[in-house]
């Protein structure tokens, strides 16, 4: 891995301006900053940073978390930047109290595709729950479930939705990306060849028939919030034993106005094998739902919340196919196949295609 040059910002001057507008520095002022670690996550580079001071600088942060873009998915994902950039600047500030990483500095540029964010450091404080790809234990699953609840919580029905956060996408531009990737399927189902069989072919085939249907409840505007889009157990940095503090969630590039138990179908039907899905899967919805009751969603039942979920779980079949067009690696997008299709028939989301 070769390293970067890193961005300006990351002078002692320009981090000292930023950590002053973000009100993390008073009256100190950079000195020195030290790249402590590197490392790739797909398609973004973390690289850990050490701060250090001239002047008092009680409360200013002594490591950081830059993020930038991974080079070999720098033109092809660009738009995830975009995408995190508008996160952390328009929504994460209207948050409640730790629930994602703090934000020092957040920039995009849209004529060279560049980006960066500069983040609160939390490595010793919390850590992801389990090394890829094993799954969390019930314990984990439920601190996941119960930040993803109050990420979903704090943008339900929310006023402002489509309108300063987030955008609505009109059917007829929805109809649009529907026929865009069934282009991407039939090269997908090409590419499998015998690898994927014709009574999941048939599936895909009712399921773009049946999309303006199973869009209605999308374009009802209902019951909607900000769903985060790639909410795999591995995006949460959960608190470590003896650590007094709450899950948070992080990566935020695939952020969108959603239906908000589609992050629950990515997350247990998309990403576990069926034994583990079934163990904890009854137990993780109703934990979700009482801590939706619990900060402040009405008029959205249980039964309400199974219906979308199951849903949810149908359009994860979409997710592999996205995956692959993005040149994201078999490993991953071969495996989400597999999972998907298996909770598809364990939930009985066939049915939904009649």
């Amino acid at each position: 891995m070769t390293s970067p040059a890193l961005p300006s910002v990351l002078s002692p001057a320009c981090l000292t301006e930023a950590l002053r507008a973000s009100g993390a520095l008073d009256v100190g002022a950079v000195r020195e900053v030290a790249v402590l670690s590197a490392r790739d996550i797909i398609v973004s580079r973390i690289i850990r940073l050490g701060v250090s001071y001239d002047g008092p600088a009680p409360d200013a942060p002594r490591t950081l978390i830059l993020k930038i873009a991974q080079e070999n998915f720098a033109k092809t994902l660009w738009r995830a930047g975009r995408q995190e950039v508008a996160f952390y600047t328009n929504v994460a500030p209207h948050l409640p109290h730790q629930l994602v990483p703090r934000c020092f500095g957040a920039h995009w540029d849209g004529d060279g595709q560049d980006w960066h964010l500069l983040l609160e450091d939390l490595t010793d404080s919390h850590e992801v729950a389990t090394e890829w790809p094993l799954p969390p234990t019930s314990a984990q699953a439920a601190d996941i479930v119960e930040a993803l609840a109050r990420l979903h919580a704090a943008w339900w029905d929310h006023p402002d939705l489509g309108r300063t956060i987030g955008e609505f996408i009109a059917p007829a531009s929805m109809a649009e990306v529907m026929a865009q990737l069934a282009g991407h399927l039939e090269r997908f189902t090409a590419l499998l060849g015998d690898r994927l069989s014709a009574d999941r072919r048939d599936i895909y085939r009712r399921f773009i028939a049946s999309t303006p249907r199973l869009l209605a409840r999308y374009h009802s505007h209902r019951h909607l919030t900000i769903a985060h889009g790639d909410a795999h157990s591995w995006n949460f940095l959960l608190a470590k034993p003896g650590v007094a503090d709450r899950a948070r969630v992080f990566d935020f590039d695939q952020w969108r106005i959603n239906v908000g138990a589609n992050d629950l179908a990515y997350l247990m039907g998309l990403q576990w094998y069926p034994e583990r899905r079934r163990q904890v899967e009854r137990d993780l919805l109703e934990c979700y739902h009482e801590t939706l009751l619990g900060h402040g969603v009405t008029g959205y039942s249980r039964a309400a919340l199974d219906d979308d979920y199951r849903y949810g779980v149908l359009w994860q079949i979409t997710k592999p196919v996205w995956q692959w067009t993005a040149n994201i690696p078999p490993i991953i997008w071969w495996n989400n196949l597999e999972r998907i299709f298996l909770a598809v028939d364990d939930l009985g989301c066939r049915d939904l295609l009649d």
